[in-house]
């Protein structure tokens, strides 16, 4: 496969998440969620690397994701930085 048949929302996506999980990774600080995190963000480069991921799936990593590093203010643009992308695959199915 070559870049150009990649979805660019795909590449976004991948790149946010490789970008939050390096900052992660070197950020010194421990906290309860971390391991929580770290596995959503390798459900997300998994679905982003399946090809076409639904947008409800996304979403949910994404609030997993927040949830467990949103209180720390150094991953404050790299976890943006995936919202932007996640937001990409558009939203949720319209209801009534």
């Amino acid at each position: 496969m070559t870049s150009g048949d990649q979805d660019p929302r795909v590449t976004a996506l991948r790149a946010a998440v490789s970008r939050l999980r390096r900052e992660l990774a070197a950020h010194p600080a421990e906290f309860p969620d971390r391991a929580v995190a770290e596995d959503e963000l390798a459900a997300l480069d998994a679905m982003a690397v399946g090809g076409s991921p639904e947008a409800a799936r996304l979403r949910r990593s994404l609030l997993l994701v927040a949830g467990a590093v949103g209180s720390v203010s150094a991953l404050g643009e790299a976890l943006a930085q995936v919202r932007g992308a996640v937001e990409l695959f558009g939203g949720p199915a319209g209801r009534g």
